[in-house]
């Protein structure tokens, strides 16, 4: 018989991934395992059992080949011809390098309430420093797993 995890039993731990030359769609997985808890022996997918993930240094993540300017992400405002379009480009030069990881591992993510929950769990910073030094944090270091998860062009 299989024993289903209780809200009681669950126990969160924080991670923190430093983003400086990793590919984004390697980490993006990587973080989407993470916050689904999938990474665990405990996993049920109709719960959330995921843990957090923080993420610094997110300005210096990188793509690989040309998807830097020719992928775009489309978003529809609901009215005729509303189809708006934005690269990851267009993204960095707005100064928001956050999005490019947070949608990566939103569009990861199964649809619903859970995965909305789950990406509470993701917090991504631009520099280096972080509030969630009080949490005991668990380094990953992302690059030395496999060295096709850095970029260094």
């Amino acid at each position: 018989m299989t024993d289903f995890i209780k809200k009681s039993e669950l126990d969160n731990k924080w991670y923190h991934i430093d983003a400086t030359n990793i590919v984004v769609g390697r980490l993006a997985a990587e973080i989407t395992k993470i916050l689904r808890g999938k990474n665990k022996p405990t996993f049920t997918p109709n719960m959330d059992n995921g843990d957090f993930v923080v993420i610094t240094n997110v300005e210096k993540i990188k793509f690989t080949g040309k998807k830097f300017t020719d992928k775009k992400y489309y978003k529809h405002t609901g009215w005729p011809g509303g189809l708006k379009e934005r690269t990851p480009s267009n993204l960095a030069e707005k100064n928001k390098p956050e999005e490019i990881l947070k949608l990566a591992v939103k569009r990861m993510l199964p649809r619903g309430p859970l995965s909305k929950k789950q990406l509470t769990k993701l917090k991504i910073y631009v520099s280096d420093n972080h509030p969630h030094e009080s949490q005991k944090i668990e380094n990953i270091d992302f690059g030395k797993i496999n060295k096709k998860n850095i970029r260094n062009n």
